[in-house]
């Protein structure tokens, strides 16, 4: 999980871009701030966001978690 948001942030290269999609996400305006200025990498800034992509924005985008899916086979 953590290296999916790992990739979208990476993906969102400017910090207007992470801004613009930190606030549809539902963060609010001084944390999406803080959070689309931060200069820590995107490994630690996937922590952070962590609020802002729950499991339910993977599962509503069409991807399963692999416990789902071993919960499926066993």
């Amino acid at each position: 999980r953590r290296r999916l948001r790992m990739c979208l942030w990476k993906q969102w290269k400017r910090p207007k871009t992470r801004l613009r999609n930190l606030r549809a996400l539902g963060v609010p305006e001084w944390a999406a701030r803080m959070m689309a200025n931060s200069r820590r990498g995107p490994w630690e800034m996937s922590r952070n966001t962590n609020n802002a992509l729950p499991t339910s924005y993977r599962e509503a985008k069409g991807l399963k978690s692999l416990l789902s899916r071993y919960l499926e086979l066993c």
